[in-house]
């Protein structure tokens, strides 16, 4: 349990300095802040999250968007 906390926060402080740096996240293509991606990782009641990073054209990260994949039963 502790272990899985630990990844929760760290987690929340690898987001919290992408926002820091101004890249935009979205879940499931809405604005969602740092908290919101963490709690959603947390309860994942069905299915994981996925990201997918979207560069410019110099390659840095301007957006990461948290995608919901479902797994088939």
């Amino acid at each position: 349990m502790e272990t899985e906390l630990s990844a929760y926060q760290e987690l929340f402080a690898e987001l919290s300095d992408y926002e820091k740096y101004g890249i935009r996240m979205t879940m499931d293509g809405v604005s969602a802040s740092p908290m919101q991606i963490t709690a959603a990782h947390m309860m994942k009641e069905e299915g994981t999250y996925m990201r997918d990073y979207l560069t410019d054209e110099d390659g840095r990260i301007k957006e990461i968007r948290f995608l919901k994949v479902n797994e088939e039963k």
